[in-house]
């Protein structure tokens, strides 16, 4: 049922939800820019003053935010970075030495000013700037050129390139409850949460709710991919706000969580990545930032508090599903740092450099593809909602979201409270991480291969085991085959369960399986994680790089069946 399902709807295009760009929420707040940045500064001051009561706290967290900030720029300072930086933040020390000079009336004055100051520059260097005309345009090149690509690619003839034979949803799927998340979005506000692997992340997901039919998200996007002036041109254009993640201090962190919890009470889609950043592991995320999380709570508490009837918000847990991650060998190699420390010593320049274009046509030339699994709507508590919005207990029966922000029969704020429901809201998405985690061919290879050698070799810790070199390391094809059949019956079985998904290749006989797992698993890297050697045996050609793929299917307890 499900194939069939899924051949029906590949190329299917959605109807968009919303007739004009001019009904886009992201469009209106857009259009009111300066007055949306100066809300979010004046209700991220008064939250601030609400955390340091104390004009002294105040002044010490001011201080400690003026140290770090010229720390940062002497130290770790990028292309996307105001240039008046280092003058600005010299003029903010110099006006917090002069405190001292004031007469006592006059420094809460003074200090207030150097607050605005700070935030406001803040709320203005998160803030979006997205424009219709901007968005057509970056939506159509994006199209144009990934449909180039692929058919160029793909049919390999003269003028193919100019053909439009195959579509970007026979490279790109889309599964999942998709018709329901266009539904609840005509009901309230959606706040989509995804997995996070790649810096491709971004750019698809935009495509994706594009794809679907739905209206432009804000998204909060790392200020690292505005460093490269076309892809900041294109995150802009897509309604892309900064996330600037070495800004560690309570001004900033309290004026972007205000950005995005303003934002989602006027109704803006949102979507932001709840891991903080990509996976270096390549787990799926167990542990995710309350920061921004909390703000879909918040935002729901005060449309609760609003007059009128309150708009719900439901949170759609996403998870992007590669045969082949661009960073990885980076990325392994940053993680295998951090966990071993001394005992681990990566080689310099083992993989050469990706960049993005070569990237992207060695995918569009190699049958390859992504997947893009759409989970279930849930409201901000993590319960599940049904089509029409309503909120279910585990008995299936309605709920009223309400009621959990009531206390002596009024809702009120409390900040304890609503940092516990976000942190099991966090827990839910995780959960449902791993439900809707569409396991590939390649993940399950990846996983069996590393298993085996690190069963084979039971008294070596990871980086022991990491050391082994390449040519010591061979599987006896029949041994992986056998070992590959009992664990993928295992997935079935989790599958009918709702414990996890699978792809459709995943399916048919064992050999044809392995064999697309071996041709896909780090299809895209100078040295394959796995292949098959002359003999018809299973060897890698770097085992950090199969750990990290292995990584994919860990948290399922299949271990067992190895």
């Amino acid at each position: 049922m499900e194939i069939l399902e899924e051949k029906k709807n590949k190329n299917k295009p959605y109807k968009p939800i919303l007739d004009g760009i001019p009904d886009w929420p992201v469009y209106q707040l857009s259009k009111n820019r300066k007055e949306f940045i100066a809300e979010v500064t004046d209700k991220s001051i008064s939250r601030i003053k609400e955390l340091r009561p104390q004009l002294k706290q105040l002044v010490d967290d001011l201080q400690a935010t003026v140290y770090r900030e010229q720390n940062r720029i002497k130290r770790n300072r990028w292309r996307v970075d105001p240039k008046d930086d280092p003058k600005f933040w010299a003029t903010i020390k110099n006006e917090l030495v002069d405190l001292s000079s004031k007469k006592e009336d006059e420094i809460s004055a003074a200090v207030d000013a150097i607050l605005y100051k700070i935030v406001h520059r803040y709320a203005s260097e998160i803030a979006g700037n997205f424009k219709a005309s901007s968005y057509r345009l970056a939506r159509e090149v994006i199209k144009f050129g990934f449909l180039r690509l692929l058919n160029g690619t793909r049919i390999k003839k003269f003028g193919a390139f100019f053909r439009n034979r195959y579509t970007l949803r026979d490279k790109i799927h889309i599964v999942g409850k998709v018709k329901m998340i266009r539904k609840l979005a005509k009901q309230g506000t959606v706040v989509m949460v995804p997995t996070h692997f790649s810096n491709l992340d971004s750019i698809l997901i935009g495509w994706v709710i594009h794809s679907m039919g739905l209206p432009a998200f804000i998204y909060g996007a790392g200020l690292n991919l505005f460093n490269i002036k076309i892809i900041a041109y294109f995150m802009n254009s897509l309604g892309a706000y900064k996330v600037d993640r070495r800004k560690k201090n309570l001004p900033y962190l309290e004026t972007l969580k205000m950005y995005s919890n303003l934002a989602i009470q006027k109704g803006a889609h949102s979507l932001f990545f709840p891991g903080g950043t990509r996976s270096r592991s390549g787990l799926i995320e167990k542990q995710l930032k309350l920061g921004l999380l909390s703000t879909a709570i918040e935002a729901q508490r005060s449309l609760y508090m609003a007059e009128g009837e309150a708009k719900k918000i439901f949170v759609v847990p996403v998870t992007l599903n590669y045969h082949c991650v661009l960073e990885a060998p980076e990325m392994i190699e940053d993680y295998l740092q951090v966990k071993g420390q001394d005992r681990y010593f990566p080689e310099q320049d083992k993989y050469g450099s990706f960049q993005l274009i070569k990237f992207l046509f060695k995918f569009f030339t190699n049958p390859s593809s992504i997947s893009v699994s759409i989970g279930p709507g849930l409201d901000v508590m993590g319960n599940y909602v049904d089509e029409n919005g309503n909120s279910l207990d585990a008995q299936g029966r309605i709920i009223n979201t309400r009621d959990y922000f009531i206390s002596n029969g009024d809702i009120n704020i409390d900040r304890q409270r609503e940092d516990e429901y976000t942190r099991m809201l966090s827990q839910r998405i995780v959960t449902e991480y791993h439900k809707i985690n569409r396991v590939f061919a390649s993940h399950l290879v990846a996983f069996i291969a590393f298993e085996i050698w690190q069963k084979k070799h039971p008294s070596l810790d990871l980086f022991s085991l990491l050391r082994i070199p390449e040519e010591d390391l061979e599987i006896d094809y029949a041994e992986f085959k056998e070992v590959f059949k009992r664990v993928r019956k295992q997935i079935f079985l989790m599958k009918e369960q709702g414990k996890i998904n699978f792809a459709t290749h995943l399916k048919g006989k064992s050999d044809g399986a392995i064999q697309r797992g071996l041709e896909n698993v780090g299809v895209f890297h100078l040295n394959r994680p796995l292949l098959k050697n002359k003999k018809g045996n299973i060897i890698t050609k770097d085992l950090s790089l199969l750990y990290y793929y292995h990584n994919r299917l860990v948290g399922y307890d299949l271990e067992q069946f190895i």
